[in-house]
C-alpha cells in the first residue's frame, strides 16, 4: 500500500472542496443553510490530512519493524521514528530531493526503498560510502583496507519465528569510533552464496569462499543488518541508490511487548 500516496490523494480531495467552497458555493447557499456534508466532512479532515502529510512527508516517519535483522539494536514489534529531512529535503510521494544537508555516514542506521521493489521499506546499517571497498572476510569487516575492530560482550539468544532458540555470539563493532552491537551466529557462512542476485553494478563485487569484496559506485551505498547472519542486505542484492533514501532511524517510540524499550535512541 502507498500510503504517502494515498493521503496526497485525500489531501487535494478535501483541499480542493474546501477552496472550491471559498470560491464558489458558499456564495450561493442562504446566510443561516447549513453546509452539506460532502463540504461539511471534506473541510473538517483537510487540516489534519495536511498536518500528517507534512509532518510524515518533511520531518518525522513512524515505521514498524517486521523482521529480526537488525537484532540486537531493534527488536521484531519495535515502532520507530524515522528522521525525514536528515539528509535533505525530498518532495513526498515521488521522492525527489531537492535540499541538500547532511549527507549518509557509516554506522548510520538507515530506512530506504528497497531496490528490487520500491514498494518496500528496508531498514539496514550503512557500513560503505561512495568509493569505499567493502571486504568481508571470515565474518571480519574491512574498509578500504582497515579492518573494523570488534569486541565480544558475550552470548546472545533470540526466538526465531518462533521455532526455538538461536544461539549467537555478541559483538561490539566501531565504525566512525562509535560503538553498535552484532550478533554472529558461528554456524553459519558469512555469505550465502545460493541468495546472490544478479543486480545493478554487480561486477563491482567479486564473491569467494570465504567472504566477498564490493567496490561502491558513485551515489551509492552498502548496508548490512546487526544480525549478520539473517539478514537480507547489500551482499544479496547490491547497493542502495540514493535516490532509494527515506530517511535516519533515530528512535524507538513503542513496542507492545517491552515496555522498556520505548524511548530508546537508535545507535
Amino acid at each position: 500500500m502507498n500510503f504517502p500516496l494515498i493521503l496526497f490523494i485525500l489531501l487535494v480531495i478535501t483541499g480542493s472542496i474546501w477552496l472550491l467552497d471559498i470560491i464558489f458555493w458558499k456564495k450561493k447557499r442562504e446566510p443561516n443553510e447549513n453546509e452539506p456534508w460532502w463540504i461539511e466532512y471534506p473541510k473538517s479532515f483537510f487540516p489534519i490530512i495536511l498536518i500528517v502529510f507534512s509532518l510524515r512527508s518533511f520531518v518525522i516517519e513512524p515505521f514498524k519493524i517486521p523482521s529480526g535483522s537488525m537484532i540486537p539494536t531493534l527488536l521484531v514489534g519495535d515502532f520507530i521514528l524515522v528522521n525525514k529531512y536528515v539528509y535533505g529535503i525530498r518532495l513526498p510521494v515521488i521522492n525527489k530531493k531537492i535540499y541538500d544537508m547532511d549527507k549518509p555516514k557509516r554506522g548510520d542506521v538507515l530506512v530506504f526503498r528497497f531496490p528490487e521493489d520500491s514498494s518496500i521499506d528496508y531498514i539496514k546499517r550503512i557500513v560503505g560510502l561512495p568509493g569505499d571497498v567493502i571486504t568481508y572476510h571470515d565474518k571480519q569487516l574491512i574498509i578500504n583496507g582497515e579492518v573494523i575492530r570488534m569486541e565480544y560482550e558475550g552470548d546472545y539468544k533470540y526466538i526465531e519465528s518462533g521455532l526455538g532458540y538461536i544461539y549467537s555470539d555478541r559483538y561490539s563493532e566501531y565504525l566512525n569510533d562509535e560503538s553498535h552491537s552484532i550478533i554472529i551466529n558461528q554456524d553459519i557462512r558469512g555469505v550465502q552464496f545460493s541468495n546472490v542476485r544478479q543486480f545493478q553494478f554487480r561486477d563491482n563485487c567479486k564473491y569467494r569462499r570465504t567472504g566477498f569484496t564490493c567496490e561502491v559506485p558513485a551515489g551509492n551505498y552498502f548496508t548490512l543488518g546487526d544480525n549478520r547472519d539473517s539478514s537480507s542486505d547489500s551482499r544479496y542484492w547490491g547497493f542502495v541508490p540514493e535516490e532509494n533514501i527515506v530517511g535516519k532511524a533515530f528512535m524507538i517510540w513503542w513496542n507492545f511487548g517491552d515496555l522498556g524499550r520505548i524511548g530508546l535512541s537508535i545507535k
